[in-house]
C-alpha cells in the first residue's frame, strides 16, 4: 500500500477539501484541533483529517489512509465521512463487518438567521425546577466524569484549554447535571455545537434551553454556532432554534478502527 505521512503544514492539503462546508475540517486546516495525513508531503493527492470522533477523506481514494489510525488514538470507534462514492467503496471494503452506513444531516450555515428575542424567550421558559449554568471548572469536571456528557468537553486538553477556547451551558436539577450544550470543537470565528441530555431527563426541553443560551453567548462574542445533526430529532431541535436543514449525507460508523491489516484484527 501507499505510504502515509502526517501533514503539519495544512495549507498543503487545503485544496483537496476546498468547498467542503464542514467546520471540523476547518478546525484542522486552521491548526485549531485535529490531525491531518496524506500520501505525500510535497504533492498530496489523497488526504485524511481526524478531529474528535470524525474522520474525513478527500482527493484520490486511498486504502492506506482509510486504514490509517494515529498511534495515540485509543478508541476503535470513528465516524468516517467520504467525499465521493469511490471513498465510500474503500471504507466499505476495508471495514466490512465492523462498520455501519448511516445518514447524517447537514444544517445550513446562515450567520444572520437567529432571532435573539426568540432564543431569550426559550431560555426564560426553562422548565420549572431546573437551572442553567455556564460550564465552569466544577461543571466541566462533572461533565467529564459521566460517559453521556463527556463529549461536551472531551476535545479539549484540560479545563484550562476549555476555559480559554471553549464555551457551554448546562442544565441542573439541583446538583445533578441533566443536560448541556457546548463547543465540541472550535475554529476561527466559531464553534461546532455538541448537545447531550442524560437519558432520564430527556423530552423536557432542557437541550433546547441549553442550546439557546449557547447560541446567544456565541452571538455576543461574534462566534458562529455551527450545527450538524446525527438524526432527524437533532434536525428538529435545530429548527426550533432558527436553523434550516440543508441536505443528507453519507457517513460510516466504524467500530473496528484498529489501523491493522485484514487478518490482524
Amino acid at each position: 500500500m501507499e505510504k502515509t505521512v502526517e501533514i503539519m503544514e495544512k495549507n498543503r492539503i487545503a485544496d483537496l477539501f476546498a468547498g467542503w462546508e464542514e467546520t471540523l475540517i476547518w478546525s484542522c486546516l486552521q491548526d485549531c484541533m485535529g490531525r491531518a495525513f496524506a500520501d505525500s508531503v510535497e504533492n498530496p493527492r489523497s488526504a485524511q483529517i481526524l478531529v474528535g470522533d470524525f474522520c474525513f477523506f478527500a482527493g484520490r481514494p486511498s486504502e492506506s489512509l482509510v486504514r490509517n489510525k494515529p498511534d495515540d488514538r485509543e478508541s476503535n470507534f470513528v465516524i468516517m465521512v467520504p467525499s465521493s462514492e469511490e471513498w465510500a467503496h474503500v471504507i466499505e471494503e476495508v471495514y466490512q463487518g465492523c462498520s455501519k452506513k448511516i445518514k447524517r444531516y447537514a444544517i445550513k450555515k446562515e450567520p444572520d438567521v437567529f432571532d435573539k428575542d426568540k432564543l431569550e424567550n426559550i431560555v426564560k421558559n426553562c422548565p420549572k425546577g431546573f437551572s442553567l449554568r455556564r460550564i465552569d471548572e466544577e461543571v466541566y469536571r462533572q461533565a467529564m466524569e459521566n460517559p453521556w456528557s463527556a463529549d461536551l468537553c472531551s476535545q479539549f486538553k484540560d479545563y484550562e484549554d476549555y476555559r480559554e477556547r471553549g464555551l457551554g451551558t448546562a442544565a441542573f436539577d439541583g446538583h445533578v447535571l441533566a443536560a448541556g450544550a457546548s463547543s465540541y470543537t472550535v475554529y476561527r470565528g466559531g464553534i461546532e455545537i455538541e448537545v447531550d441530555t442524560r437519558r432520564d431527563y430527556r423530552r423536557k426541553g432542557l437541550a433546547l434551553c441549553c442550546a439557546a443560551q449557547l447560541i446567544l453567548d456565541c452571538l455576543e462574542r461574534g462566534l458562529y454556532p455551527s450545527w450538524d445533526a446525527h438524526n432527524p430529532a437533532s434536525v428538529a431541535l435545530s429548527e426550533k432554534l432558527g436553523y434550516h436543514f440543508e441536505k443528507e449525507y453519507t457517513a460510516y460508523e466504524v467500530y473496528g478502527f484498529t489501523g491493522k491489516e485484514e487478518g490482524q484484527l
